[in-house]
């Protein structure tokens, strides 16, 4: 019999709950309100999970030479990741009932995407992703004794597999220095210009393989709310006046820049901004810079981010 000393009760296993948020060990896993592995009634069969660690297939846009061989070398860009495994069911005695409607609340078809979460030597890393596929054969054993062993996949629109953990960094507009102090006889060396109260810049860091989306919000008092990637250059610039307590949120996974949460202001972009689906932070360290063309110390650029790995 499978190790049952964990419970997994609960009344909604499609809530879409915290990445990882039901993990307390190696070789668990969290899909939606669902756990399973070690401890539960869902064991993962020996064979483990395929799809998890492998690279996503990828379309790709090279070009064969006319003249020559081989190609030119293209854009590739990777297409959903598919994740599979068998789930063996043994549920403890006299909760077969129980177990079989939790497991078809959880693995329903669904429009929405969930968080789907693996937990591997300490690491948890998740995707949203829905049910693909469910398999559950209803043979002598799962008529008898409520044991079966069922096929499970799961289909990821964003192949990547993200932190479980969002982090975020905040700046203000730069503040310029104190300036000198001076004194009633004159200057002394070392001379000492103050310390700025903000540069404007937001150190990002992606520890990942993959490159990732950040949601950057500006919050006003301020105009023409501007951001830069240093070494890129990439840029995203609105012609738009925020007043206080107004946010301005960009996602630049979904393409959207959103005013208040309510009402879309794309249509503000400026000329030279970058489109918003390609301002991609890449694995390493950015300094993101805050320069909104007029601003107070209220302002504030947030930027929220997951690392991502393939």
């Amino acid at each position: 019999m499978a190790e049952t000393t964990t419970p997994y009760a609960g009344n909604s296993y499609t809530a879409d709950l915290a990445p990882g948020s039901l993990i307390t060990q190696d070789g668990q896993m969290q899909w939606a309100g669902l756990l399973i592995g070690p401890g539960t009634p869902f064991a993962v069969d020996k064979s483990g999970l395929s799809g998890w660690e492998d690279l996503p297939e990828y379309d790709s846009s090279d070009a064969d030479r006319p003249t020559s061989h081989g190609a030119w070398p293209g854009a590739r860009y990777a297409k959903p990741r598919k994740v599979g495994g068998t789930i063996v069911l043994m549920p403890e005695y006299g909760g077969t009932a129980a177990a079989v409607r939790a497991l078809r609340q959880s693995l329903a078809l669904l429009d929405e995407e969930r968080w789907l979460t693996v937990r591997l030597h300490g690491e948890l890393l998740c995707v949203r992703a829905r049910i693909a596929q469910r398999v559950v054969p209803a043979d002598q054993g799962f008529a008898t004794q409520g044991s079966s062993r069922m096929s499970v996949q799961w289909l990821a629109t964003d192949p990547r597999r993200y932190v479980a953990n969002e982090q975020t960094a905040t700046t203000t507009p730069p503040q310029p220095e104190s300036g000198l102090n001076w004194l009633p006889d004159g200057l002394k060396w070392p001379l000492s210009w103050g310390q700025a109260k903000s540069t404007g810049d937001a150190v990002v860091e992606n520890t990942g393989s993959a490159p990732v989306h950040p949601v950057i919000v500006f919050r006003g008092p301020c105009s023409m709310p501007t951001v830069t990637e240093r070494i890129s250059r990439r840029r995203l610039r609105y012609a738009i006046d925020l007043t206080a307590g107004d946010e301005l949120t960009v996602d630049t996974r979904a393409g959207t820049v959103m005013l208040n949460n309510s009402a879309s202001r794309l249509h503000t972009a400026m000329a030279d901004s970058t489109p918003e689906e390609l301002f991609v932070l890449d694995p390493g360290r950015h300094d993101l810079s805050f320069r909104p063309e007029a601003g107070t110390e209220d302002a504030l650029m947030t930027v929220r981010w997951r690392s991502a790995e393939w």
